[in-house]
Order: C-alpha cells, then structure tokens, then sequence
C-alpha cells in the first residue's frame, strides 16, 4: 500500500493552518514548507507535530515542487493552507491508495465557501484540480498563475468535494483579483498575447453570461450574481492591464515573488 504525504507552502496562514493539517491528519506525512511567516505560522504548524521546512518564496510552481521533492513519500496530495480535506474525500483517497492506483495523478473537485454558502456554481465549481499524484510522474508546471500538475499520462478523477475557504470577504476578493489580475496580464504578454477594445468590450459580458447562465450562478441567488459579476470584473481587468502593458512595456509590475 503506498504511503502518502500531504505538502502545504504557507505564507502568514496562521488563521488556516492548524485546521488545514487537522484536515489532513490521515496521512502518513505532513509537510509543511513555509516561506518566512511572521504570524506564528510556523509555532502552529510545528505545534501540530508535523514536519516544516523554511525556504525562501520563489513562485508557486517551484515552491510545490520544492515541497514534493522534500517529501518522504512518493505519493502526493498538494493541499493548500485555505483548503480542507473532509472525511468523505479523506476516505475515498485512502480506497485508491489501498491498492495499486491505475493512474499516476487523479483530479479532485473543488468547492468553495463565499459569501455565507458552499458555491456550486459559476466558474467556481467544480473547478476540478490535479492534487493527489505520483511525483515520479508528475510535477508542477505553470509560470506565475494558474500553476498545474502535468502527469505523464492520463489521470483520474475523485468524486467526494475539496473544500476552499478562499475569501475572507469581497474586500478579500477584490485584493486578490486586483494581484492576479496583473499577473496573469503579465504572463500572456510574455506568451505574445496583445489586445484590443474589442476583447476589453466583449470579454467581460461574455465571462457574466458563462458565469450567471451558463454556470447556472443565478441558482445561488445574489451570492451568484455578485460572484458572476466579480468574475467579469476579473476578465475585463486582466485585458485591460494588458493593454496597458502593451503600450509601457515598463510598467511597474509587482513581482511574481510575492505569495
């Protein structure tokens, strides 16, 4: 039966850590790898009695794969500070690893709690990410946002929800869209991608209609409209910084360096 390590990077997570190891407690390991917390972070984490490691923050991609690399285990489970691993996933995990797993990586469903309820629409679900895998297969991959886990080979996919507390609240939100926003205008215009009006003046509605009709985020009442026009709001300023980009090159972009 082959073991598995549960690795968690952590910036200043201290009001999420200990539920997330507690989360995690199945394992066989729990690695904690943290980037220079000053919120006692790290007491918390070692308090739980579980490994931690202190590197310097280089981006998500090498700081995941730094934390499977250090890992005692072969089997992966990447778990974010803000995410739980209930028990109905907990199990369904432990069932694969019973035996020999047909596949190197499996895909979970992930759910997340915003504005006072579990949102099961929009682009917010089941936003299915790559997180139990087989790192002799598989590795991180991505440059400053939307890092993934490429497995060589096809993956599976598990049915019980991971669950994210991302948000705090829409101030929280707002911060966030405003800091991944400019990296993502960042990324595409490094990958040669240009814009015009054209794209800010469509995408944008066209990211409401996925997220609200589509995505069926007018069953999740206001909640779904605030988050389907949240999320349009994201689109259109992700093009417009690009833009922006495009016509001063040097614009002052914080670095990627920061988590």
């Amino acid at each position: 039966m082959p073991k598995l390590s549960v690795t968690i990077i952590t910036l200043n997570e201290a009001a999420h850590i200990a539920a997330a190891i507690d989360s995690a407690s199945f394992a066989d390991e729990i690695l904690v790898v943290d980037s220079g917390s000053s919120d006692g972070t790290i007491d918390i984490a070692r308090g739980k009695g579980v490994r931690v490691l202190a590197r310097a923050w280089t981006g998500y991609v090498e700081q995941k794969n730094f934390a499977a690399a250090q890992a005692t285990h072969d089997w992966i489970f990447s778990l974010d500070a803000d995410e739980r691993i209930p028990p109905a996933l907990a199990d369904e995990i432990r069932g694969i690893l019973a035996g020999d797993p047909p596949y190197h990586g499996y895909r979970v469903p992930r759910v997340t709690f915003h504005l006072g309820r579990w949102i099961r629409t929009t682009d917010f679900y089941p936003d299915y990410q790559t997180r139990l895998y087989d790192r002799r297969f598989a590795r991180w991959r991505g440059r400053y946002v939307h890092e993934s886990v490429s497995v060589d080979g096809p993956t599976g996919q598990l049915k019980n929800d991971l669950q994210h507390y991302s948000f705090a609240d829409l101030r929280d939100q707002i911060k966030r869209i405003n800091h991944y926003s400019t990296l993502s205008a960042k990324q595409m215009y490094e990958a040669g991608r240009r814009t015009g009006p054209i794209e800010i003046l469509v995408h944008p509605p066209a990211a409401f209609l996925r997220n609200y009709v589509l995505r069926r985020g007018f069953l999740d009442g206001t909640a779904g409209l605030t988050i389907s026009l949240m999320n349009a709001w994201s689109v259109g300023l992700k093009f417009m910084k690009l833009w922006e980009l495009q016509k001063n090159p040097k614009s002052q972009i914080p670095s990627s360096k920061s988590q």
